[in-house]
């Protein structure tokens, strides 16, 4: 029986959305992409926010319909796109979050250190293709930005990418913080190519200035809160502490699949050359792993004997996060000393576990990188470009600044002023 893969898909972002590609639809269809249903956009964010649930796989239909979008502004305005380089970038652009781990951002941190989301990305994009007969070998150029038409790369990603109009849109919607709403269909509508560039059109200046301040506000009130900060350096620690004991051979909960990243040590090369791990390939099992396989463990290491483990676990079940607080200024080494005599002292642990109890780091923000390969460009009536930091009519220096601060984070039963 034939199956019908021309589908309407009602989004309450962006209302309809339209699945027209066979290929989109199949990819769609695939075990690998059906995992993001698993996988939160915003991590530990409804923690704060309650309604911030929306996961992956919304974001990635979302920024598909946006590039859509953009494709056939693009098509009016008269860049010729062949429905073989659409589709390709359409699936980039689709698949650019698949390689996304537990609660988004915490896998990169502690079960796999130092194996970015978007390395991993790029191996299942390879996988798919290996499964696909070789039909994502456009996209995988288009995503890694080898395939001659570079702006079709810019509108996967890039400072005005479809990934960023689309999470900035969602995630204020979900999030209900009013300040990070942006006028997306505006700014695509305003899109246009210039020598193989992607640029704004000078009367969409005003719409990218908002965008730019929308995701400056969003970072410091969503993304940075100091609340989300605590949760998820929380998860970070308990999940660091469980890897530290079952590589060490203590018998500890975990579904098979995350059991199988505590207990073994997995780096890059793991994932680069599929090695198998517990009997099966490095990849397959990455695809098995979702924030279900996080909650269900840490349900049950609130009763594991390891003090430090029990404890932080029954801190992310009931929510009773760290205390944090932030400072434009380095925190003074005299704060630091006198919460670790008090950590010591209160849970009877040692110096080596102060760590898990005790964190002190920085953030930073920056809504504008004007040193970008990546610029935004805006298009003048007399066919001159400039970068929108030069264009604009407002001072646009104070979003490619960076700007850091610095935290700390402890137990609330430990306060001090």
């Amino acid at each position: 029986m034939k199956t019908n893969k021309k589908k309407i898909i009602n989004d309450p972002v962006f209302g309809f959305i339209n699945i027209r590609s066979e290929l989109v639809f199949d990819l769609i269809e695939h075990p690998y992409f059906q995992r993001l249903r698993r996988i939160k956009q915003l991590g530990l964010s409804c923690m704060v926010y309650p309604g911030a649930n929306h996961t992956r796989f919304e974001h990635a239909l979302g920024a598909l319909h946006l590039m859509r979008s953009a494709l056939a502004i693009l098509k009016l305005k008269g860049q010729e796109i062949s429905d073989e380089e659409a589709d390709a970038v359409s699936v980039a652009i689709l698949l650019h979050d698949i390689g996304h781990g537990p609660f988004s951002h915490v896998l990169e941190y502690t079960l796999v250190p130092d194996v970015p989301h978007e390395r991993i990305s790029l191996l299942l994009m390879e996988e798919l293709n290996r499964q696909f007969g070789g039909k994502l070998e456009l996209a995988i150029r288009i995503f890694t930005d080898r395939y001659h038409r570079h702006f079709l790369h810019q509108l996967v990603s890039s400072q005005l990418d479809m990934d960023r109009l689309d999470y900035l849109s969602r995630d204020s919607f979900f999030s209900g913080v009013s300040e990070g709403v942006i006028s997306a269909e505006r700014i695509i509508k305003m899109l246009n190519v210039k020598n193989d560039e992607l640029v704004v059109e000078y009367k969409g200046i005003y719409s990218v200035e908002n965008f730019l301040i929308a995701r400056r506000l969003m970072y410091w009130q969503v993304y940075l809160h100091k609340t989300v900060l605590s949760a998820e350096y929380l998860l970070i620690n308990v999940l660091t502490r469980a890897r530290e004991l079952a590589l060490a051979g203590t018998d500890l909960f975990a579904t098979p699949v995350l059991k199988a990243f505590l207990q073994n040590g997995i780096v890059l090369d793991d994932f680069i050359f599929n090695r198998p791990i517990d009997g099966r390939d490095t990849l397959e099992l990455f695809t098995q792993l979702d924030d279900n396989d996080i909650i269900a463990s840490i349900k049950e290491w609130q009763n594991h004997p390891d003090i430090v483990l029990s404890y932080l676990a029954r801190c992310i079940i009931n929510r009773r996060l760290y205390k944090i607080k932030i400072s434009k200024k380095p925190i003074p080494e005299q704060k630091i000393s006198l919460l670790k005599e008090k950590i010591c002292s209160h849970f009877n642990v040692c110096n080596e576990q102060l760590r898990y109890f005790l964190i002190a780091d920085t953030i930073s923000n920056s809504a504008y990188n004007k040193a970008s390969n990546e610029k935004i460009n805006v298009l003048f009536k007399n066919n001159k470009v400039s970068d929108i930091a030069d264009a604009s009519d407002i001072n646009l220096s104070v979003f490619s600044e960076t700007v850091r601060k610095y935290f700390i984070c402890y137990p609330k039963e430990l306060d001090i002023k």
